[in-house]
């Protein structure tokens, strides 16, 4: 059997009270990231309710899960990437309850990312009720610590990326027109650490060196590593130092966000943090950190997967564009090993990180019906 476009949007369609239903209980279990006990009750959710999906789940070290959908006959295999984990403290439900209004379904990690992960989850639910096997083995790794970096479950993503044809990754589309992501930034992160000379600003000034002064300087020469028409930003997110206005600061420190569109502009900007000196002798410098996602570059491999679901997009009528961001996910990895990787494949909306955080009730149908084709 197949599933047609319109059999699949129809589908869709009958069973969009069960997908907010599921997006519901998924946003109601709160799972900051490095909340153990939040993220095992959410992974223990997941596993108990696997077979409503025809899923088998495995668990990781790290709390990470895989829920993998079976083709006897399939000799490839797709990966889908999503994470569990949210930026939002416990008891947020409290004042950021789940509840659909105004067109939108709100609360805590509805876009980022939970709302993806169930839409995905009720396509697959719909080609195993039309009898429909996925023509690859379908592997989802949700992971437990994207939001802070994905430090413990990157090896366990360029693993099964590496064994996989093409990766999906269900972040949110850009922008309330739900655009495809075939590209993003690289991700640095730096932290300058200052050490001065303190002194009585009163009393004994000229014996003092000011690790404030000495930071600024150097923010002043970070600043002109920015470089917008080859996308590169650098941003002192976070300064601190001193502790007192009559003290002369002995310690200052700046955390810096670095973003690149290529990976060949990398290697440059990590050597001039590093190369970077004090300009009054009697400070010290240290320079950590580098870049922690390489870049998602669009190749003409990622290319044809856009074009595959803009084709499928079109007979759901659908025009589905194509963008680059500046934000970055998982996706970032298996991209840069060479793996095929089509990015915004979750739902439509806007606000995350933020108390507006939604998505688009009627773009759910559709985001439903296109991952269930893709697969298909």
């Amino acid at each position: 059997m197949t599933f047609t476009p319109s059999l699949a949007l129809a589908w869709a369609r009958n069973r969009l009270a069960d997908t907010k239903s599921l997006i519901g209980e998924m946003v109601c279990i709160e799972s900051p990231s490095g909340e153990e006990a939040a993220l095992e009750r959410f992974a223990a959710w997941f596993r108990d309710n696997a077979s409503r999906w025809g899923a088998r789940v495995e668990t990781h070290p790290g709390g990470h899960l895989t829920a993998h959908w079976d083709n006897p006959t399939a000799t490839d295999q797709i990966l889908v990437l999503g994470h569990y984990d949210t930026v939002w403290p416990i008891g947020t439900l409290a004042a950021m309850p789940f509840r659909e209004a105004e067109g939108r379904l709100w609360g805590p990690g509805v876009l980022d990312m939970k709302g993806g992960v169930g839409l995905f989850l009720m396509a697959m639910q719909g080609l195993r009720e039309a009898g429909v096997a996925p023509a690859s083995n379908v592997v989802l790794l949700l992971n437990a610590d994207e939001e802070t970096g994905s430090h413990s479950s990157r090896a366990l993503t360029e693993r099964l990326a590496l064994q996989s044809r093409a990766v999906y990754v269900l972040e949110p589309g850009t922008g309330l027109e739900g655009k495809l992501k075939t590209a993003r930034k690289g991700v640095g992160d730096f932290r300058i650490r200052v050490t001065g000379r303190a002194a009585h600003s009163g009393v004994d000034f000229e014996q003092g060196a000011s690790a404030i002064l000495e930071l600024a300087r150097q923010l002043l020469e970070i600043a002109r590593f920015t470089d917008p028409a080859r996308g590169i930003t650098v941003n002192p997110g976070v300064i601190s130092g001193g502790t007192r206005s009559n003290v002369v600061a002995a310690e200052a420190m700046a955390h810096i966000d670095l973003r690149v569109a290529r990976l060949a502009d990398a290697a440059e900007l990590e050597s001039r943090f590093h190369a970077l000196r004090p300009i009054d002798p009697r400070c010290a410098l240290t320079v950590e950190g580098g870049l922690n996602r390489p870049p998602m570059e669009r190749t003409e491999a990622i290319g044809h997967l856009f074009a595959r679901a803009r084709e499928l997009g079109r007979s759901l009528g659908l025009e589905l564009e194509e963008s680059a961001t500046g934000g970055g996910s998982d996706g970032n990895f298996t991209a840069a090993l060479g793996v095929p990787t089509l990015d915004g494949l979750g739902a439509v909306g806007e606000g995350a990180h933020a108390p507006h955080e939604s998505i688009l009730v009627d773009r759910m149908a559709d985001r439903v019906a296109l991952l269930a084709l893709l697969f298909q």
